[in-house]
C-alpha cells in the first residue's frame, strides 16, 4: 500500500490495513502544502514555548491537526486555543480526574439520564448515545451532582481519546478520530431541556474548546415540533461548522432508515431500530472494541484479540 495519497503534502499514518481508506481533507495523508507548513509552524512555536515536551501525550500530529482544523489552519488562533486548553487542563486538574476520579453512581445516573458509548458505526467511529427524554432530574440529583457529572463527562472524553479511538482505529484498520452521536428526544419537553441547560452548556463549551474536531456524525432523533425553540438557543452555543454536521430527524419512520445507513443493526440498540440487546442493557454494557481482551467484528460481534 502506498504511504502517501496523491497530491498530499503529508504521508499516511503507519499501521493502516484498510486498503480503501481515504483521509478527509486536513487529516494526515491529505494535507495541502499550506496546511503542512501550518502544522510545522504550529509545532515549532509550541515546542519553543515548552508546550510539547518529550513524552507529552498531546504532541502527536493528529492532535495538533484537530486544533488547526478547528481554527481553519490559522496558526495564531490555533495556538491560542491549544494554550488555553493546556491552562484549563491544569485548572480543572484533568490528570487527577483520569487517575483518581471514581463514578460508582454510573448505573443509577444512566437510569435517570442515559449517556453512554456503545459499539461503533460503519466507519469505525465509537457511538455515543444520550437520551434527554428519560431525564428524571429529582432522582438524578439524589444520585449525583452537576459537578460530578461534569468530571465524569471529562473522564469519558479522556477515555474516548486514549482508549476508544485507538481501539476503534485498530479494529477498523485506519485512523478513527471522531464519534457518531445519537441524541434521543423521545418524550423530551422544553422543561427537560431547561432543567439541564447549564449542564448541557458547560458540556458544549468543553466539547468545542477542549476536545475540538471530535464530532463526526450527529443525529438528533424523535425531534418534536417544540425542539425548534430549543434549537434556536443551542445553535447559538455551537460553531457553524458543528451545526452543519447535525442531522435533525423525526420519529422512527424517519430516523431508523438514516441510522441504519450509518450503523450496522448489530451495533445499534434495539430501541433505535437495531437488533442489539446487551445483557444488562446497552447503556450499561460499554460494549465496543475498547474493552480489553475483545475486538469487535464488522457484524458487531466480539472475538478474543491477540
Amino acid at each position: 500500500m502506498s504511504s502517501t495519497v496523491a497530491a498530499s503534502a503529508s504521508a499516511l499514518p503507519e499501521g493502516i490495513t484498510d486498503a480503501n481508506y481515504k483521509p478527509n481533507p486536513g487529516q494526515l495523508g491529505n494535507l495541502t502544502m499550506i496546511q503542512q507548513h501550518a502544522l510545522e509552524k504550529f509545532r515549532k512555536e509550541l515546542e519553543a514555548e515548552g508546550y510539547l515536551a518529550e513524552g507529552e501525550p498531546r504532541r502527536d500530529d493528529a492532535t495538533l491537526l484537530r486544533f488547526l482544523r478547528a481554527r481553519k489552519f490559522d496558526v495564531p488562533k490555533a495556538k491560542e486555543m491549544f494554550i488555553n486548553n493546556e491552562k484549563w487542563r491544569k485548572e480543572f486538574d484533568v490528570e487527577d480526574i483520569v487517575k483518581n476520579f471514581q463514578f460508582p453512581e454510573r448505573a443509577t445516573v444512566n437510569k435517570y439520564y442515559p449517556q453512554y458509548y456503545h459499539k461503533h458505526d460503519k466507519d469505525g467511529r465509537p457511538i455515543y448515545i444520550e437520551r434527554l427524554g428519560m431525564l428524571d432530574l429529582k432522582a438524578l440529583r439524589a444520585a449525583t451532582t452537576t459537578d460530578r457529572q461534569i468530571k465524569h463527562f471529562v473522564l469519558e472524553y479522556e477515555r474516548f481519546l486514549d482508549e476508544r479511538l485507538p481501539a476503534c482505529s485498530a479494529a477498523a484498520g485506519h485512523p478513527v478520530e471522531t464519534s457518531c452521536t445519537i441524541l434521543d428526544l423521545h418524550n423530551a419537553s422544553i422543561s427537560s431541556f431547561w432543567q439541564v441547560k447549564d449542564y448541557v452548556q458547560r458540556c458544549t463549551d468543553i466539547t468545542q474548546n477542549r476536545y475540538p474536531e471530535c464530532m463526526g456524525k450527529f443525529y438528533i432523533i424523535n425531534s418534536p415540533y417544540m425542539f425548534r425553540t430549543v434549537w434556536s438557543v443551542v445553535k447559538g452555543w455551537l460553531d457553524p461548522v458543528t451545526v452543519a454536521k447535525i442531522n435533525i430527524l423525526g420519529g422512527p419512520n424517519e430516523y431508523q432508515k438514516v441510522l441504519l445507513e450509518q450503523i450496522s443493526p448489530d451495533c445499534l440498540p434495539k430501541e433505535f431500530g437495531g437488533v442489539c440487546e446487551c445483557p444488562g442493557g446497552c447503556s450499561n454494557s460499554d460494549a465496543g472494541p475498547w474493552n480489553k481482551g475483545t475486538v469487535e467484528t464488522e457484524s458487531g460481534g466480539q472475538v478474543l484479540s491477540a
